[in-house]
């Protein structure tokens, strides 16, 4: 009996450090339609059960591999690609748990698909994390 409960307790842990919380974002902006030279917000809100989560924002241009945009943490200013310091900005708000991305002064070049994730989910050559 002890060695079936000592089985029994490894099952348990097992699942408890793999199906403890869930980890999701959800984007409910679909499409959006803005005017060039306008500010445009697309809305990322997020489910963890981690208390120091990375947010990150990634665009990915017709026929072309998604790109980092910014990254922002609980703990720090977080980070944004150099390509898009300038007009592209988030601010995570743990309250709402929520993460949007402002993009200011819009061009229509900055048409593309948008996404948000809670890890890193873009790598360059051979697996080197961006």
């Amino acid at each position: 009996m002890a060695h079936w409960l000592r089985n029994t307790l490894l099952i348990l842990t097992a699942c408890y450090f793999d199906c403890k919380g869930e980890e999701a974002v959800d984007q409910q902006s679909g499409h959006v339609t803005a005017l060039e030279g306008g500010l445009v917000t697309l809305s990322c809100n997020y489910t963890t059960s981690s208390p120091s989560s990375n947010l990150f924002w990634y665009v990915q241009l017709p026929r072309d591999s998604p790109q980092y945009v910014l990254r922002r943490d609980r703990y720090s200013e977080g980070s944004n690609s150099d390509e898009f310091k300038k007009r592209f900005d988030s601010r995570l708000n743990f309250t709402s748990s929520s993460v949007p991305l402002m993009i200011q002064r819009l061009q229509l070049s900055d048409s593309a698909v948008y996404y948000c994730a809670l890890r890193p989910t873009v790598t360059a050559g051979d697996s080197v994390t961006v």
